[in-house]
């Protein structure tokens, strides 16, 4: 795909993604929740790349999805990702002061909100994402789809649920929090097997629930399935490298965030373990190996392909 157009393509995708996920967010004008989802939505909407988003919409669409039921699950994964983004910021966690160029949510809500609004969003991904079943019966009813279609339809979206809260729990991110922050405290020296342990729970796994609930939505197969979920593996963990990356060379305008906190508070890293040459040849290989995966599915993938490939290299 020409650079132009792919230029252009992302602009459009990404604004129809942040169209999504501003749609499913909570009313700020309820009376005695109002402080809560008011820092629930401060914390969505100050900006992010929508990259999960993304990558789900493009694998729906890659198996022939047409229709509108990925959409609830878009902005459940972006609901999730910003709950831990929340909780990661916090003074009894990384302590982390600025976000995407923004105060985080701790420092302009305190403390106490802010634990409940990732809470809040946390709870409230798994309500939207249920939403799906009720576009289900409206097509349904609107078009008159067989007993039979609307039962596969149903069983697809209890799956891709499965699947969600699968990676967002503790046999995925939550997990690889857990063993992220029992090393820092411990003052652990990783392997690099348990380095990855981290990487692949703690940043791989909603980025592999993206792939695999696209395609499982719109009726991809067990192996193509298990495929999706090695390229959200590749996918996550090369974009994790590259953050480690970033806080050696990077810098806090580019990033929206304080650069330098792994190497002060003597965090192990992908960076520390190898060097930048090696971390960064590694990224790219398995970003090589995402895309020759991606080869071997079905449909068009142009625009995931320069998906993918725009997260190498990238400065933020």
């Amino acid at each position: 795909m020409d650079n132009t157009i792919f230029v252009r393509e992302l602009k459009n995708q990404t604004e129809r993604a942040e169209n999504i996920v501003m749609k499913y967010l909570p009313d700020p004008e309820e009376k005695h929740q109002h402080s809560v989802i008011e820092a629930m939505n401060y914390s969505v909407t100050v900006g992010g790349k929508r990259l999960r988003p993304l990558l789900m919409q493009e694998t729906y669409r890659m198996f022939r999805g047409q229709d509108e039921i990925v959409e609830p699950f878009m902005a459940a994964i972006e609901m999730i990702h910003t709950y831990s983004l929340i909780h990661d910021d916090l003074p009894c966690m990384d302590n982390d002061t600025l976000r995407r160029g923004q105060e985080t949510t701790w420092k302009k809500y305190g403390e106490a909100m802010a634990v409940l609004a990732g809470d809040g969003l946390l709870n409230y991904a798994y309500e939207t994402a249920l939403k799906s079943f009720d576009l289900i019966e409206k097509e349904g009813l609107a078009f008159g789809v067989s007993s039979e279609t609307m039962a596969s339809r149903f069983q697809s979206c209890a799956k891709a649920l499965s699947v969600l809260a699968d990676k967002a729990g503790i046999w995925g991110m939550v997990g690889g929090q857990c063993a992220d922050v029992e090393a820092e405290k411990k003052n652990l020296s990783l392997s690099e097997e348990e380095l990855l342990f981290i990487h692949e729970h703690k940043t791989a796994a909603l980025i592999q629930a993206c792939f695999m609930i696209g395609g499982v939505l719109a009726g991809a197969g067990k192996r193509q399935i298990e495929r999706l979920e090695k390229i959200g593996y590749n996918v996550g963990v090369a974009f994790q490298i590259r953050d480690d990356m970033l806080d050696v060379i990077g810098n806090t305008e580019e990033l929206g965030k304080n650069v330098g906190s792994d190497a002060k508070d003597g965090k192990q890293t992908y960076v520390t373990l190898h060097g930048l040459e090696q971390s960064e040849e590694d990224e790219k290989r398995l970003t090589e190996e995402a895309l020759e995966l991606l080869d071997g599915l079905p449909g068009k993938h142009e625009f995931m392909e320069e998906l993918i490939l725009s997260l190498l290299g990238r400065r933020n």
